[in-house]
């Protein structure tokens, strides 16, 4: 797996500030938390191979959510529980990010009758809420700070969905110039 973007990488920033402005200003939520969180999510998804950090029992990458579903199962695949939460954290993870930035994606796999792809009759909205649920529901020692943050994010999937369309928004207006710079320090 590569590395994160580097806390004080400006990519990082342009995440945070795109999200704030699409809670606070278009939404008008304003939880710091749930905000901080998408902002790195954005900024965690930008290397590709940590969209499909989740792995099987034979290593290979998941890059469906039915796979991971299977992975997060305690009685199927899940060797602990705190590898079903990491996976179920990862589901509502990806699930919200890909309805939110490229729900292109999800409509091509519907829309094209893609039959037999795995994630055909998944509902992605609703395998996300869920998977936050059980995070949430993790409430104990090392993750009980963490649970309220995934409660909000279950209980407000559908607001976030709507908050990261705004960003995404935000990214494709970005002008020639300033699309240019972000590729610029993307590149160094």
């Amino acid at each position: 797996m590569s590395k994160s973007v580097p806390d004080h990488h400006p990519l990082r920033r342009l995440f945070a500030d795109l999200t704030e402005r699409a809670f606070h200003q278009k939404l008008h939520w304003s939880d710091l938390h749930v905000v901080g969180y998408l902002s790195n999510l954005l900024a965690d998804f930008v290397h590709a191979d940590h969209l499909c950090r989740i792995r099987n029992r034979q290593g290979k990458p998941l890059d469906e959510v039915a796979g991971m579903l299977l992975e997060a199962d305690l009685l199927l695949n899940a060797r602990s529980f705190d590898r079903e939460r990491e996976v179920h954290r990862h589901i509502g993870d990806f699930a919200l990010f890909m309805v939110g930035i490229f729900p292109e994606y999800l409509k091509r796999i519907k829309i094209h009758q893609w039959i037999h792809h795995p994630d055909f009759l998944i509902d992605y909205v609703k395998v996300g809420k869920h998977s936050y649920r059980n995070v949430s529901e993790f409430n104990y020692g090392e993750f009980k700070h963490d649970a309220p943050l995934f409660r909000k994010l279950s209980d407000n999937f559908e607001l976030c969905v709507i908050g990261l369309g705004y960003v995404k928004e935000a990214l494709n207006s970005l002008s020639h110039a300033e699309y240019h710079q972000v590729k610029r320090i993307l590149l160094n």
